[in-house]
């Protein structure tokens, strides 16, 4: 079950102008709000009519006591921009703008309402007071066209007022090898994002001061429910329950004003040893929960996976961008069979914190390439198999090492051809993935996690994304053919 999102409340408010009918905005945005309801669900509608700031302020008294999440302004005819803009600016939440089609040739003078030329007033009234609005590819439609944005609209707020009540709780710095993962914190708090940052040593003792905690057998018997035939070490499931609730108390403790989590969790070089095993399976069943748990304290990947939990009500993994697929196993089980390129596929892989839900199979294992250099039986806490096959979304919001933003977003699929490998595992497969490595990936200077959705998520996303200060010029995307990158060569 997720539990760590936010549950939106959507409200719309109609604007008029007080040289058109104040009955023809008011008339339209019922319908909008009717033919919303009739296929998406419920939505509020504030009795009040904005025409003047007099009317802005008694509909942000009506808005503030009926508690919405994210407001829609919707401009039924040219609309009062600085009415309109100020409740906007007011509104402490994500807002949308959008405007009312015309609706018949045969009512075009009485009936006209101009909403078509108010939205350009409204946006250029938005960027002359600095504030953030929504606005549709095509923000002009009839009431059915209209309903629809509101509904497309409702996963970019859930995330934008997820990402304003977030703490990230980290423990540990991040691995010395893994520097790529090292981002300043500084965009989190312009993000409205607190972090945590905890030493493994406060980890670690709160892990020991759980050690026969009288809930583990439930949730040990929890473990073996969800792992069955694929619980091959139930020797470490009382330990792996420890460290879960270790966890789960910590976010109880620590979340303080916040109410959503996620965590930037440690699991090498010196977890293995002293606790003695690794986290991926438990960070697994957090993600599964709604609670994000990225692997070598990557701060950003955990704001990722949180952001694509809230765009997808889904669980999510982070993943690396790890190997190529061979050739041989590429010309076998791909080529004919599926439209990519051998460079358009790759295997996206993690040790074993993608979600149960996420596999096309599951066993409980040993973390292979840990143990290459220590004991095998403190390297024992993964969740091996292959990732389902069917559409994703890989992305990353990142943080430069000079504090700037930047992300990417490509949609693509993971291929049904069994990886032949170990851990979490998959065959990715996304357009022009060769080009979007080279010129995006390496030329951007990201690091190796990607986080996943699982379905098509890039839509919103970008819009997520455009709404928190992400300068569009710093989204990247997987350019197709014929669309080049900056950096790339026209005659290569």
């Amino acid at each position: 079950m997720m539990n760590n999102m936010p549950e939106m409340k959507m409200g719309i408010v109609a604007v008029s102008r007080d040289c058109f009918p104040m009955t023809l905005s008011e008339t339209r945005r019922k319908a909008v709000a009717a033919a919303y309801r009739e296929t998406f669900g419920d939505i509020d509608e504030c009795p009040v009519v904005v025409e003047s700031e007099i009317h802005m302020q008694q509909a942000l008294d009506y808005i503030r006591s009926a508690g919405w999440d994210a407001l829609v302004i919707y401009l039924g005819n040219f609309g009062p921009e600085t009415a309109e803009t100020l409740l906007a600016k007011y509104f402490d939440g994500p807002v949308m703008f959008a405007a009312a089609a015309e609706e018949t040739g045969d009512n075009l003078v009485g009936g006209r309402g101009d909403a078509y030329c108010g939205m350009l007033n409204a946006s250029y009234n938005l960027k002359l007071r600095g504030v953030k609005a929504y606005i549709p590819e095509y923000p002009v439609g009839t009431a059915k066209e209209v309903a629809r944005m509101i509904h497309e609209f409702e996963p970019i707020a859930r995330a934008v007022k997820a990402v304003s009540q977030l703490k990230i709780i980290s423990f540990g710095p991040r691995p010395q090898d893994f520097l790529a993962c090292n981002a300043p914190i500084w965009q989190l708090h312009q993000l409205g994002v607190e972090i945590e940052e905890n030493s493994e040593l406060d980890l670690f003792e709160a892990f020991n001061k759980h050690a026969g905690d009288e809930r583990i057998p439930e949730v040990v018997a929890d473990m073996e429910k969800e792992l069955g035939q694929g619980n091959k070490k139930p020797e470490i499931l009382s330990k792996l329950a420890q460290y879960e609730l270790t966890l789960l108390d910590w976010i109880d403790g620590h979340k303080g004003s916040r109410k959503y989590v996620a965590i930037a969790g440690k699991c090498w070089p010196a977890f293995q040893t002293q606790f003695g095993f690794v986290p991926c399976y438990v960070n697994s069943r957090l993600t599964k929960q709604g609670i994000p748990v990225s692997c070598e304290v990557d701060i950003y990947g955990a704001l990722s996976e949180f952001i694509g939990t809230v765009v997808s009500q889904d669980a999510v993994t982070l993943l690396d961008i790890n190997n190529t697929v061979p050739y041989d196993m590429y010309e076998e089980s791909i080529q004919g069979k599926f439209p990519y390129t051998s460079k358009d596929v790759f295997m996206g892989f993690h040790c074993g914190n993608t979600p149960s839900t996420k596999l096309s199979f599951c066993e409980m294992k040993y973390q292979m390439i840990m143990a290459r250099t220590l004991p095998q039986e403190v390297t024992q806490g993964t969740l091996e198999g292959d990732i389902v096959p069917g559409d994703i979304t890989f992305f990353r919001l990142q943080s430069t090492a000079d504090a700037k933003l930047r992300a990417y977003i490509a949609q693509g699929e993971v291929l049904p051809v069994a990886t032949k490998s170990f851990g979490g595992i998959g065959i990715f497969a996304i357009p022009e993935m060769g080009r979007f490595y080279r010129h995006v990936l390496i030329e951007k200077n990201y690091p190796h996690h990607g986080a996943v959705a699982f379905g098509h998520t890039g839509k919103a996303l970008y819009e997520v994304f455009k709404y928190l200060g992400v300068d569009t010029g710093e989204i990247n995307f997987n350019q197709p053919k014929g669309m080049l990158y900056p950096t790339e060569n026209p005659f290569a």
